[in-house]
């Protein structure tokens, strides 16, 4: 570790910290979303809507919070995102109080805009942090995930029946005050000052960077892994269902799943500094291939939480392998135009997987649902493997 590097752990581990609080809030949104759709939706058919409306929040807002925080600094914006979360979960806690499916769902977006902000608190670590440091300190925060798997359903447990008649209403409650908890935990943040513009300008234009090859790839790779994840994660439980295998096993599959979505971050930037980001990355898309060559050899609960296991390691290594790769592509004065750019395509993307996946399955059935994993795999190695073996100059 670079010797001035003091700030940038202290700052890792205040926003793993707070990743772990911010996490939470999809977590419990994924978990109640559908049944409080079902119970409030005069359209079953809907009842899916809120938990795909955070999806899109998630991604429609990454471009508003990293211009946001380049204007007003990272800790402000931090404060200014924790305070939207308290919001959404006070809005979504509302709309079942009031029975409105309308201002439940509201709630819900509303919530994916607070994530967009947790999103970037993975960037955030590498403000400070040197080159060397840069892998490791995105994947302590990302081991803040391992909290947020915990936190988010406990809270759902220990809250969900808090107010009489009103089931559900006080899951989100919790919610609100899990952001509110988190305002206090980024106020600790010390982040570097905002550039004056007049200073160093706004950098080079934006269509400029993101055509360099290295970004294409970083982006591609962090597409495909984010996506292609949450494509068979949400399709999984459903298939197995459908298989005739019990819900519990079902919920089960899930939490081994983000177990091995979060649990590798406590080594995967050692893993990044050894072996480089594009083997680390290659190495995530193969294991979600992988994941898709065992859900189409059976329908075993074995085989689906084999699937779901491989599926959260190979998201692990992608996902945060792609997101370093991002890091060597702009300059400080670029980074939130650039970290913007990235997220609105990676979560739109996802956003896009998620509407799909359900609708898919229950056309086409789960082979199929595996078998489209394979052609964006292939895609990002290829480009993996071209970038590595051009030694692509990170810009100055």
């Amino acid at each position: 570790m670079h010797a001035g590097d003091t700030l940038a752990k202290r700052n890792a581990l205040v926003l793993a910290v707070a990743q772990a609080l911010g996490g939470a809030n999809p977590a419990i949104v994924v978990s109640l979303g559908g049944m409080v759709g079902q119970m409030l939706a005069e359209n079953k058919q809907f009842a899916t809507v809120p938990v795909s409306l955070s999806h899109l929040g998630l991604a429609l807002g990454t471009i508003p919070a990293a211009m946001l925080m380049k204007r007003a600094g990272r800790r402000t914006g931090y404060v200014m995102g924790g305070s939207i979360g308290v919001l959404a979960g006070c809005m979504a806690a509302f709309g079942i109080a009031s029975t409105s499916f309308l201002i439940f769902c509201l709630g819900t977006f509303i919530a994916g805009f607070y994530s967009s902000f947790v999103q970037s608190y993975r960037f955030a670590a590498t403000d400070t942090a040197s080159d060397g440091f840069r892998p490791r300190a995105i994947a302590w925060v990302m081991s803040g995930g391992i909290a947020a798997g915990i936190v988010g359903p406990q809270t759902v447990i220990w809250t969900q029946d808090l107010i009489d008649n009103v089931p559900f209403a006080g899951a989100f409650l919790g919610q609100a005050a899990l952001a509110l908890v988190a305002i206090v935990v980024v106020a600790f943040l010390r982040a570097p000052p905002v550039v004056a513009k007049s200073t160093v300008g706004g950098g080079r234009p934006l269509r400029e960077i993101v055509s360099q090859p290295r970004f294409i790839v970083a982006v591609v790779a962090g597409l495909v892994s984010y996506a292609l994840m949450s494509f068979m994660m949400t399709a999984a439980p459903l298939a197995m269902i459908g298989c005739g295998l019990p819900v519990g096993a079902a919920a089960l599959g899930i939490q081994w799943h983000i177990l091995a979505m979060f649990v590798p971050s406590f080594f995967t930037g050692r893993l990044i500094v050894r072996f480089g980001k594009e083997r680390v990355t290659a190495t995530g898309l193969i294991l979600i291939a992988l994941a898709a060559v065992v859900g189409l050899s059976g329908l075993t609960v074995w085989h689906f939480w084999t699937v779901l296991v491989l599926l959260g390691l190979g998201w692990n290594l992608g996902f945060i392998g792609a997101t370093a790769l991002v890091t060597d592509c702009y300059r400080p004065e670029e980074r939130a135009k650039v970290q913007a750019a990235n997220d609105f395509l990676v979560f739109g993307a996802t956003a896009t997987a998620s509407f799909g996946s359900g609708t898919l399955l229950n056309a086409s059935g789960w082979d199929l649902v595996n078998w489209l994993v394979f052609p964006p795999i292939m895609i990002a190695l290829a480009l993996l493997f071209w970038q590595n073996r051009g030694k692509i100059v990170v810009p100055a």
